[in-house]
């Protein structure tokens, strides 16, 4: 599905094929010279990446995308946003050179770090307060599942990216540091120590200044990751000396700064990663900006080139304030997937990542139905327009062809005026107005069923405000019921309903036209939006949906 796109990527105007051409020119930069670039953006921008690579032996190393995550909590909204993201702008790469140039997505897992506080709402605290400052992956489990601590969330993190159906490949820090897979890299931060500390020691305070070290050495004697000056180190040997704070007074040790021995501080370990890993690129939050500066500073010191990115906005809560998990004020995954769907929160992260957005519960309904309406959409978009649209990227180019009957706002109206609490009773609804429609065969519907319930009933229900119509109104609402009575009980067109409901605000004079649709919902859903009405009648049932008109208009909705 990504073959053949080259000129429809060249020209889509989506963000994430803006960062796809970003990564494009810095890869043909980093690789080659002058003249070997031009030559092979010919040959890529005439649709012959195939020959592209071929010709230049440095392009056919896989483009390396990496996303980062800390171990110390389970994974989160921001985990899914950079991975899904990434995987927006893998896609629109292989899209732009034709699928031929071949791409790793890797998920790092930052497990090597010093437990420094014990995270809240974990089992066993008193457990992980015994071994703070120990690796993750030597901080016991408080779940008991795996172990270490670390092993459990990097479980989680993986596991949590298989239900979304991300392509990746999983990197533990603790097994990368012992593998020697960074050793060479370790070895020139050694080499340039000077270098690294000119690059941080001005962006630490005083403090910091007098004790830092790029190097965090692990005690052989209790384990635990160091924060302790460098008190010598040996270019020759590999090696860094330091006083270990469990050893005697004074007694100096001596280790490796490769095999796992010494653990990086963030900033120098993220340049050193991409150095060792050749990374092409990497996103992160607004907040990281300084942080992205300074580790391409030390990428550059240690002789590689920092990799292309960009810098996602944060998210806010319902009042503006940035999130914090320690406040509690955001929105968890598994909150976001009791009332809504993965893909419409991927459509919310695809959405403009460099303006800051709500992330509330109240954001969901609209995600769900500007992702069904967009995927509706695409059905019809010429190709040039459909490369553009939201769930390309979403789908991997590859969208699904169908997706729900009726929108979600509809199922959240059916649910309050039909008083359900199962989805039997919302699918006892459509068994005339979709006869054929089952479960089975009507999959993303049954999800949003089940999806509408929860949702009425944490937020709709308790916010629910009928009110009385007004004279014109109660007149409108009656003439409404009457011109419904006269079409047949079994009615289920709703555009034929909905006819009768456009004809009764003309007849009745409301200017604007919007404001009898707003007495409906107010009067009858009470609430200040709803759904298209004829469609909801059509579900609802006719004859019930005359009785709703008439109660409303008698005022019987609105009694306390």
């Amino acid at each position: 599905m990504l073959q053949n796109l080259e000129t429809l990527a060249r020209e889509a105007k989506s963000w994430p094929f803006e960062q796809a051409r970003n990564l494009l020119a810095h890869v043909l930069k980093k690789r080659l010279t002058d003249a070997e670039r031009d030559a092979a953006k010919l040959l890529i921008d005439a649709g012959k990446a195939d020959e592209a690579l071929a010709t230049f032996p440095a392009l056919q190393r896989p483009v390396i995308l990496e996303t980062g995550y800390g171990p110390s909590g389970l994974p989160h909204m921001g985990t899914f946003g950079e991975v899904a993201r990434t995987t927006m702008v893998r896609n629109a790469f292989r899209a732009l050179t034709g699928d031929h140039w071949p791409t790793r997505l890797i998920a790092f897992s930052d497990d090597m770090d010093g437990l420094r506080k014990v995270p809240e709402g974990i089992p066993n605290p008193e457990m992980l307060r015994e071994d703070l400052h120990l690796s993750l992956t030597r901080v016991r489990d408080p779940f008991g599942t795996h172990d270490s601590f670390g092993a459990h969330n990097n479980a989680r993190l993986q596991a949590f990216l298989d239900s979304f159906g991300f392509d990746y490949e999983f990197m533990s820090s603790t097994e990368t540091y012992k593998s020697g897979r960074f050793d060479a890299t370790l070895l020139t931060l050694l080499e340039r120590f000077d270098a690294v500390m000119a690059i941080m020691l001005p962006t630490l305070g005083e403090e910091r200044r007098a004790t830092y070290s790029p190097f965090l050495p692990v005690s052989p004697i209790t384990g635990h990751v160091l924060q302790v000056p460098t008190l010598a180190r040996d270019v020759e040997k590999g090696t860094i000396t330091f006083e270990d704070p469990a050893g005697e007074p004074g007694a100096r040790t001596e280790v490796p700064v490769t095999g796992g021995h010494v653990k990086l501080q963030w900033k120098p370990d993220w340049a050193m990663r991409w150095v060792a890993l050749d990374v092409d690129y990497e996103m992160s939050g607004k907040d990281l900006i300084e942080s992205v500066r300074e580790s391409s500073k030390l990428c550059r010191a240690l002789g590689g080139t920092p990799p292309e990115g960009f810098n996602y906005e944060l998210f806010l809560d319902i009042e503006g304030k940035k999130i914090s998990k320690s406040k509690g004020n955001g929105l968890t995954m598994d909150e976001w997937l009791r009332y809504g769907t993965p893909e419409s929160l991927s459509w919310y992260m695809f959405q403009s990542p460099k303006s800051a957005k709500s992330l509330h519960f109240n954001v969901i309904p609209r995600a769900i139905d500007d992702y069904l309406a967009f995927i509706e959409s695409y059905k019809t978009q010429e190709p040039a327009k459909r490369i553009d649209n939201a769930v390309w990227s979403i789908h991997a180019g590859d969208p699904p062809t169908h997706t729900s009957p009726v929108s979600f706002a509809l199922l959240l109206n059916l649910v309050g005026v039909a008083n359900a609490s199962t989805k039997d009773q919302l699918w006892a609804y459509f068994a005339k107005y979709l006869p054929e429609a089952t479960p089975e065969n009507e999959p993303l519907l049954d999800r949003l069923m089940g999806s509408a319930l929860n949702y009425y009933e944490d937020f709709v229900k308790p916010s629910k405000s009928y009110r009385l119509p007004d004279d014109k109104e109660k007149a409108a609402l009656l003439d409404l019921a009457e011109r419904l009575k006269a079409l047949s009980a079994d009615t289920t067109d709703g555009e034929l309903i909905q006819s009768e409901v456009y004809a009764v605000g003309k007849a009745h004079e409301f200017e604007p036209l919007r404001a009898w649709f707003g007495a409906l919902y107010e009067v009858l859903l009470g609430a200040s939006q709803g759904p298209r009405f004829g469609s909801f009648a059509a579900i609802y049932g006719l004859p019930q949906t005359i009785e709703l008109i008439e109660a409303g208009a008698n005022g019987k909705l609105a009694q306390p």
